[in-house]
């Protein structure tokens, strides 16, 4: 059961995290490591960052949408593969000991940080049409399949390994690979949150608290 404790660790560290995340991203560097400070077991932790970072991807995927900037011939397979590897990722967390999946948080953590924060891995190719082409199709469907189990596994800076793989890779711009990547976060989201709520992970009155800080924050 939540406690006033959690609350009051959480709430400030997920509104922090809304903040720094509309502003240059990397939020999920700091969301999760605030559950693991307020006690949560690791499992439960990750389950519940899904619930709050669930919220915040949906607002920012729908503006993508409103705006036109999802290409949803491109966005259908990559949905399909995101959901197959969101699924895998999130069974393949929850079979690891609590134990062992601290350490990989400790080793994955950093990592992680270094991709999110180093912006000059980013190469804006500054043309928002989209060549759907086999590469690009290819490019997509891998990354979606592949960093989507990651985010199911473990979640921080899935967004930013997205937009990485789409602009190094399939050579679309900035804006509109963030636009594919919005998508393709909140699918593996949405799977791998509803496979921890299945397997009782979640924590959902702190999950909600959480999400409404870091949306007020954002």
């Amino acid at each position: 059961e939540p406690t006033l404790s959690m609350f009051l660790i959480v709430c400030p560290f997920l509104f922090l995290a809304g903040l720094v995340d509309a502003i240059g991203g990397g939020g999920g560097l700091i969301s999760l490591p605030a559950y693991l400070i307020a006690g949560l077991p690791t499992h439960t932790a990750i389950a519940t960052n899904k619930l709050s970072s669930t919220c915040g991807t949906t607002l920012a995927t729908a503006r993508f949408i409103k705006n036109g900037l999802v290409n949803f011939k491109l966005a259908v397979p990559s949905v399909i593969m995101a959901i197959i590897g969101s699924a895998i990722g999130a069974h393949i967390s929850l079979i690891i000991p609590e134990k062992i999946m601290m350490h990989v948080l400790i080793v994955i953590l950093p990592i992680a940080a270094f991709f999110v924060l180093n912006k000059k891995l980013f190469h804006d190719n500054e043309n928002d049409v989209i060549t759907l082409d086999k590469r690009t199709y290819l490019t997509a469907s891998i990354a979606a399949f592949v960093i989507g189990m990651y985010d199911g596994f473990y979640g921080p800076g899935t967004g930013t390994f997205l937009i990485i793989a789409f602009t190094v890779f399939a050579k679309l711009s900035i804006k509109t690979a963030n636009a594919q990547a919005k998508v393709i976060n909140l699918t593996t989201n949405i799977t791998s949150l509803v496979i921890f709520f299945l397997n009782g992970q979640v924590l959902i009155p702190l999950g909600i608290a959480a999400a409404l800080c870091n949306m007020l924050g954002g």
